[in-house]
């Protein structure tokens, strides 16, 4: 028997499963597919199947079927053209909606409608379409008439026993608002939550949960009309009093003349109870329900379906939980543009991004910018610079009772009353980042917080309650990671906050302990990546805080570390520039980013630059501390490192062996900065030719950062480098050879494949190959090299020229006639 595909538009499930059910009753196999393209899709494998899929084809035509958007015309009129051409191509063609046909592919073929239709009617336009086409009757099905539907019967039970009614067609018993005709998207969520709860063996309970603005009872709602064909009973409960709940049970009773009027409600409520347990294809919608074990004596048994909105993520044993966050990118330009007219795809899209594709937040964008006629630029600019103000204003989309901003304030003063450590919590959070926020971050000095979250903070289980709430009330998205508040609901409690410099103060300090006191240790590199984002909504450019200024300079050494120099330049010469105005060249913080500023100009091969930084550092840091204060002597290795980069190796060396010599008086043989300033003076004292005579200081060195950095910090990564140069000098090429492979591997794990590090280390194992005769493959590694340093260093960074010179020497012995040459070439 062939299986009938259904080929509709994701918006449209609901007609393809009216469509399915009925021709499941007649006797087909039916298999249903959306014409939408998830996120992730591979369209080329997408298109391959759908040139390729068994006959016939239903395909369910509407506006959201027809939209290029959804799937590529070009492939599809393709497909469609191919079962018209094929005899053995079954493709039948029927309207959902009122859509134009008349020209292009569709215009010479016969297209049925279903729409507007009595539901009797509908079964048998929609059956009769598909006998004409699948010409011999399934076996075992019946050949003509239709299944028996209830049409215009008014009985609860009768019409329980045959199949959905059409969509759009609402059933005797409902009690919803109206639908939202301004709802957008959403179609993915919606199936997956008609899925779920169609899968449930007995009650199937949803859960729609999340932060305030983010429409989890207008998806409800968009649920409940879209699939109202599907029910005989919708029901709406408004949930927020738990003891008004009862009333809305036991007038439903009534509505379904379970029992007469002046019933007593205890009685009213177990005869509904009793009737659902007995019957079936009724929705129970329980609206912003706050508390799981207050909700939980209400939900009846049977097997109907149940949907509760939420706030609170915590409906373990009752509910499934769903999250619903905010709009895809995509559903917030297509609201956007739909209501705004001559809106582009390219402002729309800056708009919805600093919107934060918050639903709230663009409905009231669209109704504000609609009313005012504001320039979309002008918008942006306001918002930047008034995100509270603006909240408050445009009228909230249909659904929404109050704007953002009052919104945000209301749940904010009930939190604050229920728990006013929670209230400290949120106003915290609000001046971080908008990214996850790690719980440690405020038990690490909870002598540090505000009262009483203080005492709170010191035990873990009060901390993870207390955080919830901020859940519960709408205010942040819980997640394994920590909270996440939503950047416009910050810019709303950051205006009303009451404590303004209190909070802010707070944070400044608790993100001044929270850093590492290394960045260039690996091993922190994921600390400092969740510390980056609240360090950078702190406004450290501005900060009087010398702890958060180290703070921040460390985090920009972690990022010139990881090799993302180029990324964070602009970042670190603008804290330069405003620490030096703000606080003078001679603050300690200022000169700490200076020294990140000439690292990061050294990263990137700005030579000249980095010299006269370092220059500048050193002789101020000479002339305030004298020769041998730590921050003199870590300036003074930076401007040798510099002058060996520059050529200048004579005054590099002297500076290294002065400096290594003060260093180790000063900080001992086995701190990690006297080992940086001994791999200095192994280097430059290589490139002057002295191989012997580093020899015994390189091994040290190496032995050295082994035992106190650990194999694979970046720092003993370089020096083993450096060592297997001067081995391989000296003619200790297989050793040379096994340390170089053994570091570029370490490099690469943990480092990754385009750092500079790792760069500089594959073009040392070329020159290893080279030199143990295999010039091939000094070739192909030193290419591969050449390639991604030209990409991520740019062409005429030092070490790509370098690569290159080595390139083109390596090509010249390869192919150079001579035997020595045409050995190393096999």
């Amino acid at each position: 028997m062939s299986r009938i595909l259904i080929s509709h538009a994701g918006r449209d499930r609901p007609w393809a499963e009216w469509a399915r059910w009925h021709l499941e009753a007649a006797g087909h196999q039916i298999e249903l597919d959306s014409a939408d393209r998830a996120p992730g899709t591979n369209f080329v494998e997408a298109m391959d199947r759908a040139l390729h899929r068994d006959n016939p084809m239903l395909v369910l035509l509407s506006s959201a079927y027809l939209d290029p958007k959804r799937f590529t015309a070009d492939e599809w009129t393709a497909r469609f053209a191919q079962r018209r051409k094929d005899p053995d191509a079954k493709l039948i063609p029927i309207r959902i909606e009122n859509i134009d046909l008349n020209g292009g592919l569709w215009a010479p073929i016969v297209v049925p409608d279903l729409f507007d239709l009595p539901a009797d009617e509908a079964v048998t336009v929609l059956v009769e379409a598909v006998r004409r086409v699948v010409t011999q009757s399934p076996a075992g099905a019946p050949r003509a008439a239709p299944p028996v539907f209830p049409g215009r019967r008014t009985s609860v039970a009768a019409a329980t026993e045959a199949g959905p009614r059409p969509p759009g067609s609402l059933p005797a018993v409902w009690n919803l608002a109206r639908r939202n005709l301004g709802f957008t998207g959403r179609d993915g969520m919606l199936n997956n939550l008609h899925d779920t709860l169609r899968g449930g063996s007995r009650v199937a309970v949803q859960a729609l949960h999340g932060m305030g603005g983010v429409g989890k009872t207008q998806l409800a709602l968009e649920y409940a009309h879209r699939f109202a064909g599907e029910y005989d009973l919708v029901w709406w409960i408004p949930s927020e009093q738990p003891e008004l709940i009862s009333d809305h049970l036991s007038a439903l009773a009534l509505k379904l003349r379970l029992v007469s009027a002046g019933t007593a409600i205890p009685e009213a409520v177990e005869a509904l109870r009793e009737h659902l347990r007995r019957t079936g294809r009724w929705l129970l919608v329980f609206d912003n329900a706050e508390e799981r074990d207050e909700l939980a004596p209400w939900l009846p048994d049977g097997p109907g379906h149940l949907l509760i909105t939420s706030r609170n993520h915590n409906w373990t044993g009752v509910a499934r939980p769903v999250d619903v966050d905010v709009f895809m990118r995509g559903e917030s330009v297509d609201l956007l543009r739909a209501n705004l007219a001559g809106l582009t795809e390219i402002d729309a899209d800056r708009l919805a991004d600093a919107l934060g594709d918050l639903p709230l937040a663009v409905g009231q964008a669209v109704d504000l910018l609609t009313e005012t006629r504001m320039s979309i630029d002008v918008y942006l600019s306001d918002l930047t610079a008034h995100t509270a103000d603006l909240m408050k204003e445009g009228r909230p989309p249909g659904g929404y009772p109050l704007s953002l901003a009052a919104s945000v304030a209301l749940s904010a003063d009930r939190l604050r009353a229920a728990d006013p450590a929670a209230g400290e919590l949120l106003h915290l959070c609000a001046r971080l980042g908008s990214q996850p926020i790690p719980a440690d971050l405020f038990t690490a000095r909870p002598d540090l917080l505000p009262a009483p979250l203080d005492d709170t903070a010191r035990k873990p289980l009060a901390l993870a309650r207390t955080t919830a709430r901020l859940g519960l009330y709408g205010l942040a998205r819980l997640t394994d990671a920590g909270p996440v508040l939503h950047r416009l609901i910050q810019a709303v409690l950051r205006d009303i906050d009451i404590d303004p410099v209190t909070h802010h103060t707070v944070v400044e300090r608790l993100l001044a302990a929270a850093g590492p006191d290394d960045g260039s240790d690996p091993r922190w590199w994921p600390r400092w990546s969740v510390l980056l984002p609240h360090l950078l909504a702190v406004g450290p450019v501005t900060t009087t805080d010398p702890g958060l200024r180290s703070t921040t300079a460390m985090a920009m050494w972690h990022l010139m570390s990881r090799g993302e120099s180029r990324a964070a330049l602009p970042l670190v010469e603008h804290l330069y520039e405003a620490w030096t105005r703000l606080h003078g060249p001679d603050d300690i913080s200022t000169t700490y980013i200076a020294n990140v500023l000439s690292a990061i100009h050294r990263q990137l091969g700005n030579y000249r630059r980095t010299h006269d930084l370092c220059q500048e550092i050193f002789t101020r840091t000479r002339r305030l501390h004298g020769d041998d204060h730590p921050n003199t002597l870590s300036a003074a290795h930076n401007l040798a490192d510099i002058l060996r980069g520059l050529g200048d190796y004579q005054q590099a060396r002297e500076m290294d062996e002065d400096n290594l010599a003060r260093r180790r008086r000063v900080l001992g043989e086995d701190d990690p900065a006297t080992l940086r300033t001994a791999t200095n003076l192994v280097m430059v004292t290589a490139l002057m030719g002295d191989f012997a005579g580093v020899r015994e200081l390189a091994e040290d060195t190496f032995a050295r950062k082994r035992r106190v950095l650990g194999d694979d910090h970046p720092e003993t990564l370089r020096t083993a480098t450096n060592l297997a140069g001067v081995l391989r000098q000296l003619g200790e090429i297989q050793r040379a050879l096994e340390l170089n492979t053994a570091t570029l591997a370490r490099s690469r794990k943990v480092l990754g494949d385009e750092h500079p590090d790792t760069l500089e280390s594959a073009s040392a194992l070329a020159a290893a190959y080279l030199v143990a005769g295999e010039t091939r493959r000094a070739l192909e590694l030193e290419g591969e090299t050449l390639a991604v340093q030209a990409r991520v260093l740019g062409e005429e960074h030092p070490d790509t020229l370098r690569s290159a010179a080595s390139l083109t020497e390596l090509q010249r012995l390869l192919s150079d006639e001579d035997p020595a040459g045409a050995q190393g070439a096999e």
